[in-house]
């Protein structure tokens, strides 16, 4: 807007007194900012959402799937919070928040990383501390969806937690295609057309960021999320991957979350940035902003 229509929305620090803050406060205040926010930018927005014009779609079921940390992954998990918490809020204290972000990035990563599985982090991890109970969920799970004929989608972050996921499908004998930011792209409508395939894998790992987007896959009716991004519309994008035109059975999206981790707390904090985004522009884009003060408080709690 700022391009477009100078000055329509004051200056940076008059936005964040107008609305920023107060709608990220929440309350009455929050909610008159919300409205005054939304109806300034209305006349300028067009939006459309894919249940609007897509009507014929079959119905799309999110659901979130609480993980218990396995005992030694949860040790783990706790021993590394308390030393990255001392470490990162030192750094805040000292250089602020912006000069910290570095670390905070990186101590918030080793985190997830162990929350998917302690095996992320090397070889550092003690054997005795390093089963994943993501591992255990999809074992469980993934047998039973193609016996009875389904297809699915296993989005990850992290490559190297594929690798893993690999592991496990080539135990249980089920195959599986996968794409990641290593795949060429020439090979990248090959890999399509063979999941698409009545005949064809029933499985495909696929990175984030590498096929989060512009991929048709309708073949799949289940999706598994195994951890969560900092914005849900790009899980979201991920999703649509199945979900879109030509999908005729309803899909299911499963995001696994890890019980009393960061994860847990990133979701929390989608949802806070989803309403916000809501409130504002009518939807459910999320919001990509800075973390403050009280988000790190959240991300690094036990």
């Amino acid at each position: 807007f700022d391009l477009v229509l100078p000055a329509m929305l004051g200056r940076q620090s008059d936005f964040l007194d107008l609305f920023d803050r107060p709608i990220a406060a929440g309350g009455e205040a929050g909610a008159k900012s919300a409205t005054m926010l939304h109806e300034r930018i209305r006349p300028y927005l067009m939006r459309r959402l894919k249940t609007e014009v897509l009507e014929e779609l079959p119905p799309r079921t999110e659901v979130e799937l609480p993980v218990e940390l396995l005992p030694g992954q949860a040790r783990l998990y706790t021993e590394v919070l308390r030393t990255v918490r001392g470490e990162v809020f030192g750094r805040v204290e000292a250089e602020g928040i912006g000069r910290a972000t570095i670390h905070v990035l990186a101590a918030l990563t080793r985190l997830r990383q162990i929350a998917c599985d302690p095996r992320l982090l090397g070889d550092e991890v003690p054997p005795a501390l390093r089963g994943s109970a993501k591992l255990q969920v999809l074992k469980g799970m993934l047998p039973e969806l193609v016996s009875e004929g389904h297809a699915a989608l296993i989005f990850s972050q992290f490559t190297s937690f594929l690798d893993h996921v690999e592991t496990v499908l080539e135990d249980l004998g089920l195959p599986w295609l996968r794409l990641d930011g290593s795949t060429p792209t020439a090979r990248r409508p090959a890999l399509v057309g063979a999941f698409q395939a009545e005949d064809g894998p029933p499985l495909f790992l696929i990175g984030l960021r590498a096929g989060g987007t512009g991929l048709n896959l309708t073949r799949a009716d289940y999706v598994f999320h195994l951890d969560p991004w900092w914005n849900p519309a790009v899980e979201d994008q991920a999703t649509d991957r199945a979900h879109r035109i030509g999908q005729t059975r309803p899909v299911v999206a499963y995001r696994l979350v890890a019980s009393g981790t960061v994860e847990s707390r990133i979701r929390l904090m989608q949802e806070r940035k989803r309403h916000l985004a809501a409130a504002v522009l009518g939807g459910d884009d999320g919001l990509a902003a800075g973390l403050d003060r009280e988000d790190l408080e959240l991300l690094f709690s036990e």
